[in-house]
């Protein structure tokens, strides 16, 4: 029997992830530096565990608020007011399973079959393959590179637009370019979306990690009641939660049935004992989270120093978020060259391929990790560019 045949052509199309094909390729080489995958090399720090232990040996094991605990939905109205300066209340937070899931039930509630989005590449890949698994059609429009840094023409992007758009999704701090949205680009979406009659869906996973102090600007900076602006996010990366999968969405209470439902219908809501270690993140997490920052920052530094210093890459230190996208001369196929660098220095990269229109000719590097051995890396990768 022809399985395959009987499946639906819409998981039949899904794209295997270009990064996961590297990862499996060279996943267990000795001496190996996987810079490939946007996660840091902490594991969840103990105070985080201890609490979801906690409530984990007090039984809390049963079905739980769909929306999430009351107690996690109050420790995120806490966190913005501390770190984004509104006061939003509980009732415009969401609990979810993964910064992933959040942007598929922000699709569901948003789009239907046929509708089109329009997003900003390079771009992480989920958001494209979820679009097209809902039957959305994804329209990139492509950041420009010049100079070493990335650049928004919003004349391109409004261009795009269709009659079937619904939705803008804007990822600012962006995975992988560091391209970060200025206040005024952010009004300048803002202003688009009004004018179309769009939603915006908003990626500000990476808005702590902005180099230039402070967070980075936020759509929350700009938008005034009734504009149609959902917020998606994760616990993933400030954290060192990648494995937990919980994640939030921000939208307005009017909402909340909608986003209710849809949680009902796809996981039943997050376990309450890990949400207790995310209120935990939350409320106890700060400095945590501002060393992870500084790390970053310090690491972002000297690998970028390292690379610009062959004279063979162009790129520039990032704005935001935990990666350097290079382009190094004389590369023409970024998935043939992240195959060869893992194979001849031990460093693992993301080929550019992964990340959409734009990308090709680039390679991702996450330097979230021990400083120790970003320093390594750079050095390995240093070498291996001088002998190209």
């Amino acid at each position: 029997m022809d399985i395959l045949g009987q499946l639906s052509p819409r998981a039949l199309n899904a794209p295997e992830s270009g990064i996961v094909e590297l990862v499996n390729y060279a996943r267990h080489r000795d001496g190996l530096i996987p810079l490939w995958v946007g996660e840091g090399d902490l594991p969840t720090p103990q105070f985080i565990s201890d609490a979801a232990m906690a409530a984990l040996k007090a039984g809390e094991t049963f079905y739980t608020w769909q929306r999430g605990i009351p107690e996690l939905r109050q420790a995120l109205a806490r966190y913005y007011a501390r770190h984004f300066g509104h006061a939003l209340s509980p009732e415009h937070f969401y609990v979810v399973g993964s910064g992933m899931q959040a942007i598929q039930l922000a699709l569901q509630a948003l789009t239907g079959p046929g509708d089109d989005i329009v997003y900003l590449t390079p771009a992480w890949p989920n958001l494209a393959a979820a679009a097209e698994i809902a039957g959305v059609r994804p329209l990139a429009v492509p950041l420009q590179f010049a100079d070493g840094r990335w650049r928004l023409e919003l004349d391109r992007l409004e261009a795009t637009i269709t009659p079937l758009t619904r939705v803008l999704f804007v990822n600012t701090p962006s995975n992988p370019t560091g391209w970060t949205a200025t206040r005024e680009d952010l009004q300048a979406l803002l202003e688009v979306a009004r004018r179309r009659g769009l939603w915006i869906m908003a990626d500000e996973i990476y808005a702590r990690y902005f180099y230039a102090g402070g967070r980075a600007p936020s759509f929350l900076d700009v938008m005034e009641d009734g504009d149609r602006v959902v917020f998606v996010n994760s616990f993933s990366k400030n954290w060192s939660m990648t494995g937990w999968r919980v994640g939030w969405i921000v939208a307005p209470p009017q909402m909340g049935q909608v986003l209710e439902n849809l949680v009902q219908y796809s996981t039943s809501g997050v376990a309450q004992f890990m949400q207790k270690g995310a209120v935990a993140a939350l409320d106890e997490g700060d400095a945590f989270v501002q060393a992870n920052i500084d790390k970053a920052a310090c690491n972002r530094d000297l690998l970028c120093d390292a690379l610009i210093a062959t004279n063979r890459v162009e790129t520039l230190k990032p704005d935001g978020a935990l990666y350097t996208f290079l382009k190094i001369d004389g590369v023409t196929d970024a998935r043939q060259a992240a195959l060869d660098i893992v194979d001849k220095t031990g460093v693992g990269l993301a080929p550019g391929t992964a990340f959409g229109e734009g990308g090709s000719l680039f390679l991702r590097a996450c330097f979230l990790r021990d400083t120790a051995q970003v320093e390594d890396a750079a050095g390995r990768l240093s070498r291996y560019i001088a002998a190209l």
